[in-house]
């Protein structure tokens, strides 16, 4: 994959399930890819671990404290106009404080069956897909 490639960025993301629903976030009207919902989470820092991202990421965008839970899914992803990524996502099987949405248009609960139907970041799709046939066993 990219570990080895400088120009790739690494990408840490949360799934965040409660009650068999799945916390998806929408991205601002000003945002690269606007409205477009996707899940929480971001780039690396330096010498940042995945879990260490999430957590810095989870407690910026949401005001959360995440348990990070076990790896779902990782996978490569370019962007042509935003470049290459290769994201690591995380099931959050728990988390401590008020969430509050920090940085997006909206936050919304949805049942894991019912991603599809919205309008999903591109590179989230692949993930969705493995939800959704594998809801059953989160």
């Amino acid at each position: 994959m990219s570990s080895e490639n400088p120009l790739w960025r690494k990408v840490a993301v949360g799934i965040i399930i409660q009650n068999s629903l799945v916390l998806v976030c929408q991205r601002k009207k000003s945002a690269r890819y606007a409205l477009k919902w996707e899940f929480p989470g971001g780039k690396f820092e330096p010498d940042e671990s995945a879990e260490q991202c999430l957590h810095r990421e989870l407690r910026e965008e949401l005001s959360i404290e995440a348990t990070i839970g076990k790896k779902f899914h990782t996978q490569s992803w370019i962007y042509p106009d935003a470049g290459s990524f290769e994201v690591h996502y995380h099931l959050i099987p728990s988390f401590s404080g008020t969430m509050t949405n920090n940085v997006f248009e909206q936050i919304q609960w949805i049942a894991i069956r019912d991603l599809r139907s919205l309008d999903m970041l591109e590179g989230n799709k692949d993930v969705v897909a493995l939800l959704v046939k594998q809801s059953q066993l989160i």
